[in-house]
C-alpha cells in the first residue's frame, strides 16, 4: 500500500498517518514513514521523544548529499542539476527506525514557490516518486495541504490519496481544494477520513458536505489523543480507541487493494 494524506493544518491528518503506521507495523509490516509536511510532527505522533526527534536531520537539509546527489549546491545560482538523482538508498541511510517503521523526515524546500525546481525539490521528489513506485514496504506520506512534493508520475501511482476532514467549513472547503488539485495532477483515488467528530450530526456533516467522494471512517474526538501530545506519547498506544476506528479504515482499504 502506498497512501498519500493531505488536509487542513491542525485537522489530525498526522494523526491519522502515525495510527496507520502503528497498525500495519503491529501486525509485523515494514512501513516507511514520511514527513513531507514542513510543519514536522509525524515524529512526535509517532512517540518518538522530542530530543530524539530533534536529531533527525531533514533530507531537504543534507546539503553534502544534495551536492552529491544533484550536483549542485542548495540555495545557489545555479541552473544546471540532475534531475533524477540516486536516491536508491536514502530510505535505509538516513530514516530513523522504530521497531518496524522507518521515518523519512522530508524538511522545508526553502527557495520560490510551487513550482520549485530547485536542488533540494529535486531531491524530495526524486525520493518520494522511488518510495511510491520502488519500494516493496507500506509507504505512508503525511502531506502538506499543497502537495508540492507530488509529482504527477507519483501521484498517479499512489493506491489511495485519504483527505482528513473536521466537521467545520473550512476544512470541508480545504479537503474540496485538495481534491481538485489531486484531480490535477491525475490521482485516481481519493477517500475521506472524519477527524474529531463528536456524534452523528458531525458523520452526517461531513458525509453530505464531500459528496461524491467515500468516506472510509471516523476518528472522534478524544481526549486521550490530547493527552498523547501533551505527554510526549504515541498516539497508538496511548488512544486505544482512536486505534480501533483506524484499525476498521485500514481493514477497509485493504479489502478495496488486497481483495
Amino acid at each position: 500500500m502506498k497512501l498519500a494524506i493531505a488536509g487542513k493544518g491542525g485537522v489530525g491528518k498526522t494523526t491519522l498517518a502515525s495510527l496507520l503506521a502503528e497498525s500495519y507495523a503491529s501486525e509485523g509490516t515494514p512501513v516507511i514513514a514520511v514527513d513531507a509536511d514542513p510543519d514536522a510532527n509525524f515524529a512526535g505522533a509517532l512517540g518518538i521523544p522530542a530530543e530524539v526527534a530533534s536529531q533527525i536531520t531533514p533530507v531537504a537539509e543534507l546539503k553534502d548529499l544534495i551536492e552529491e546527489r544533484t550536483g549542485a549546491k542548495p540555495g545557489g545560482a545555479t541552473t544546471f542539476f540532475k534531475l533524477n538523482p540516486m536516491v536508491d538508498d536514502i530510505p535505509d541511510g538516513f530514516s530513523f527506525s522504530k521497531g518496524n517503521i522507518k521515518l523519512l523526515v522530508m524538511g522545508k524546500v526553502r527557495r520560490g514557490g510551487g513550482g520549485c525546481m530547485c536542488p533540494e525539490s529535486t531531491l524530495v521528489r526524486a525520493l518520494l516518486s522511488h518510495l511510491v513506485l520502488a519500494r516493496s514496504e507500506v509507504i505512508i506520506v503525511d502531506m502538506e495541504a499543497g502537495l508540492e512534493h507530488l509529482g504527477r508520475g507519483t501521484a498517479q501511482s499512489v493506491d489511495a490519496f485519504i483527505i482528513v476532514a473536521e466537521p467545520g467549513q473550512r476544512s470541508i472547503d480545504t479537503a474540496r481544494a485538495i481534491e481538485r488539485l489531486a484531480k490535477d495532477i491525475g490521482v485516481r483515488n481519493c477517500f475521506v477520513v472524519g477527524s474529531k467528530t463528536r456524534n452523528e450530526s458531525d458523520h452526517r456533516f461531513i458525509h453530505d458536505s464531500l459528496r461524491g467522494l467515500e468516506v472510509l471512517g471516523f476518528i472522534d474526538y478524544d481526549h486521550q489523543i490530547l493527552g498523547a501530545d501533551r505527554q510526549g506519547l504515541g498516539v497508538f498506544d496511548a488512544a486505544p480507541k482512536a486505534a480501533q476506528q483506524v484499525r476498521e479504515i485500514k481493514h477497509k482499504l485493504d479489502q478495496v487493494y488486497q481483495g
